[in-house]
């Protein structure tokens, strides 16, 4: 794929490797960011700016890589200035769903699509293409990023209209929160029987009890104890809240997501903020 741009706005661990295989997939990329250093995660050959204005002048498809909806509103009056009518933003941030259905209608009036679409895999799928990417958005303008995002997807499904892609990103975060608790008390209880937990976990992932916990995260990070996803612990907590806080919005009762709340609440003195999201698994098996 080559002729074709990309402006990626907020260089952490998953902007900047969504840059690079960007850049490695034929994209002339520019990467925004307001920390100068940033710079140096950037492909050979990609512009660098300080600032939205100068990042979007000119730019077709703007991707947000941003850590909540604050700072996706902060600078929604700037990418409304300096985009031209035609061009379309891509929200990768995992923000709330309320937010996004607020501001996509003024985007809309300005010619200027808006789609969300929050993604799993975490930097090393950002890093190889093969991210999960939750979208919503009107039809039309998910047809037109939809080059980008195959760029940097194995899997792209397509939920709704705008919002839905950040409730289902929410709704599968709420997922993960508790089947990392679920799976850790499940080990934690094996250990205590006696059995090995890496045998176990090849039992459980050949049968019904298997899940994105059991299968990736506790084989990866929790048993070598490398807790080295580049997910932290506040980020999940973030989440999480939001999840909840939809929940109580909506009225919908989140028996067991609520105890789960509570859980990665009450870690954060034992487990800060900063920690990989993995560690609430050796704080379940360090509790009695």
């Amino acid at each position: 794929m080559t002729g074709t741009s990309a402006t990626i706005v907020g260089l952490g661990n998953m902007g900047a490797a969504m840059a690079r295989t960007l850049a490695r997939k034929g994209f002339a990329v520019t990467g925004c960011d307001t920390r100068p250093e940033r710079a140096a995660q950037l492909p050979a050959g990609a512009r660098f700016a300080t600032t939205i204005g100068d990042a979007v002048r000119g730019a077709a498809t703007v991707v947000l890589s941003l850590p909540s909806s604050r700072e996706v509103e902060a600078i929604a009056p700037a990418l409304l200035a300096g985009l031209a009518p035609g061009a379309a933003v891509v929200d990768t941030t995992t923000a709330d769903p309320e937010s996004t259905r607020r501001l996509e209608p003024d985007f809309a009036a300005r010619g200027i699509g808006f789609v969300d679409a929050p993604v799993s895999g975490g930097a090393a799928g950002a890093e190889s293409g093969t991210l999960g990417i939750m979208v919503g958005g009107r039809e039309a303008t998910i047809a037109q990023v939809r080059p980008l995002l195959e760029a940097m997807a194995a899997r792209i499904v397509v939920v709704g209209g705008p919002g839905a892609g950040h409730v289902a990103k929410l709704v599968n975060n709420l997922l993960i929160a508790q089947h990392l608790i679920t799976t850790a008390e499940a080990v934690k209880l094996a250990r205590r029987a006696g059995l090995d937990a890496g045998q176990l976990l090849g039992a459980v992932n050949a049968s019904s009890g298997r899940s994105g916990a059991s299968e990736t995260c506790f084989p990866k990070w929790v048993l070598p104890g490398s807790y080295d996803s580049g997910f932290t612990m506040g980020l999940m907590r973030k989440d999480l809240g939001l999840a909840l806080s939809l929940a109580g919005k909506l009225g919908v009762n989140l028996a067991l997501g609520s105890v789960a709340g509570r859980l990665w609440s009450e870690s954060r003195d034992a487990v800060p903020d900063g920690e990989d999201f993995n560690r609430i698994a050796q704080y379940v098996e360090e509790k009695s």
